[in-house]
Order: C-alpha cells, then structure tokens, then sequence
C-alpha cells in the first residue's frame, strides 16, 4: 500500500501543501486567557475584518496556535475561512497550566492524549467549547500547541508533552512550542525527540525571536526543526529590532529552509483592521519588505511559501 501523500490539515479539509499560500505561521483569532484579563479575543466580525485585511494584501493561510480550553471557537473557523479564502489551520494541544482556572484545567488533563488525536481526527469539542453546528461535517484541527517554561521544562509541561507525542505518532500532526520567552529550545527538542521519538521536522519552535541567541537557534535549525519568528505584535514589539540580525545568521548558517514568520496577535489592540496594529496585514506588508530588502526574495519566498507548507503537511495516518 502507497504511503498518503503529505497533507496540510486545514479547518474546511484537507490540502495539497502547495495551496497554502503565503503564511502567517502563528497568530489568534480568537483567544481568552485569566493572564490576559479584558484582552480577549472574542469577536467574530473583527476576527474576519482583520482576515480580509491580510487576505486584501497577498495572505492565503493563518495557522492559529489556540488550543484547548482557551477560546478556540473551532465553529466559527470554517465560515470565517470560507467567506475570506484564507485556510486556517486550527490547534488542538494545552497551553501552560497558568492559563487555566483550576477547575477547567482538571477536566481536561483525564485522557489528554486522546483529546488531542480526537480534536485531529473528529473535530471533538473540548471543555466549554462549541463543537461544529448540527449537521455539519466535524472540524480537525491540524497541529498541536503545547508549552514550555522560562528556561525549563515544569512537570505540567513534560505531561503536556508526552500526550502530545503520543497523539503525534497516531496521526502524524506537527507539534507546535510556545517557548516562554524564546527560552529552552533544546531541551524541548530533547524532550520531544530524544525522549519521545517525535521526529524534528514535526516541531515548530516558537518566538525564538523574543530570545535572540543565534548559536541556538542555529544548532535547533541543524537539528531539524522549523524555527518560528513570530513577534510582530504590539505585545513584543521590543524584539523586532533583532529580527533582521536573527534572520540573517540563519540564512548564512545554510538553515534558511527551517525558518518560518508569524505575527502572534494576542490583544484586540493589535489588530490592523479593528485596534491600532500592526496585526495579521504586516506580515505580508511591510515585513515582507523589510525581509526581501535585507536578505532578498529567495528568503521571503523560503519563509512565507515553501517552509510552512512543508512544517504544516503531514502524511496523516487518522
């Protein structure tokens, strides 16, 4: 029997890697946290005027990284993503345990693993979360979003991970790492892959940027995994003016082909098409600029296009 063609799993089905587009690898349209009090993101009609805006200035695909428990709104991703064109990818996974009143998170730690390959396999609601409207067809999700700590794994995280492993290798879903201040990367990558046998180009590492150690990066990049950028944002803004340097030590590292860009919108302030910006539209925008500028359009074209389609594909075995 053939092997399945590698797939990126999206919210209205599966698609070949190459109709991705151009990708915003790592962002929220919705998303509510007790961290992040009066900053939800909740909105249906911003959440699609903020997609129109990126769609309006050459976005195709937005890989939204909130998990479980925290507001997702898997129901509202195919008619967002239907009536923008843009193809959203949705997580499944579980954030740190701080993100959780404790109640919420000791309903969903029973049967973690299973959650998960449930969310990418059937489209299960997870607690306190709306499940597709009657008579529609189930919504998947197509990665894992799971979390480190400052500088260390903490025991909820090493649990996190194990059932996220456990859910990689029955579908073959990609695992998504919020690192918590950019910290900890390779203990995470010897968690996962050492630990876990989770293969490295199944690893998106995230805001690598907000810890500008090239030496790491390079040596998680030479590993194998794909390294997310993902700070533009009025939350981070403090390290965009690193980027370019982070950027830049990786193409000339020979690790261009394991870099991806996302905006990681976390406060209705930061949205373009609704707050003050810079949102979703400066990835494809101004950033875009700024990258080709400085490192030419080979490097834009590796980072937006041909990386995420291969971070995000997976030959799924469910």
């Amino acid at each position: 029997m053939n092997a399945p063609r590698p797939a990126v799993r999206t919210v209205l089905g599966d698609i070949a890697p190459g109709r991705l587009g151009l990708c915003d690898a790592h962002d929220h349209l919705f998303l509510r946290s007790p961290l992040l009090p009066g900053q939800e993101l909740d909105d249906e009609a911003a959440a699609e005027a903020e997609l129109r805006a990126f769609a309006a200035v050459g976005g195709g695909a937005v890989a939204q990284w909130t998990p479980l428990g925290l507001g997702r709104r898997m129901d509202l991703l195919p008619r967002l993503s239907a009536a923008t064109g843009v193809h959203l990818i949705a997580a499944t996974g579980l954030h740190q345990a701080a993100h959780y009143a404790p109640g919420r998170l000791r309903r969903l730690l029973p049967g973690l693993a299973e959650r998960f390959v449930a969310d990418l396999t059937g489209g299960a609601a997870g607690a306190g979360e709306a499940g597709p409207a009657g008579g529609a067809p189930p919504v998947r999700a197509g990665m894992i979003k799971v979390a480190g700590s400052f500088h260390v794994l903490d025991a909820h995280a090493r649990f996190v991970f194990s059932a996220a492993a456990e859910a990689h290798h029955a579908t073959g879903a990609p695992i998504g790492v919020h690192l918590e201040g950019g910290t900890a990367a390779l203990a995470v990558l010897d968690a996962l892959c050492g630990g876990h046998g989770v293969p490295p180009g199944s690893v998106i590492l995230g805001h690598l940027n907000r810890a500008p150690d090239s030496a790491t990066h390079r040596r998680a990049a030479e590993a194998g995994a794909y390294l997310a950028f993902d700070g533009p944002s009025r939350a981070h803004h403090a390290t965009d003016w690193r980027l370019p340097e982070c950027l830049r030590a990786l193409v000339e590292a020979g690790c261009a082909e394991r870099v991806l860009i996302g905006g990681d919108t976390t406060t209705a302030a930061a949205r373009a098409a609704t707050g003050g910006g810079p949102g979703m539209p400066h990835l494809p925008a101004g950033l875009r600029e700024g990258i080709e500028r400085e490192l030419g359009a080979e490097a834009v074209e590796l980072f937006y296009r041909r990386n995420p389609a291969r971070a995000f594909a997976a030959s799924w075995r469910a």
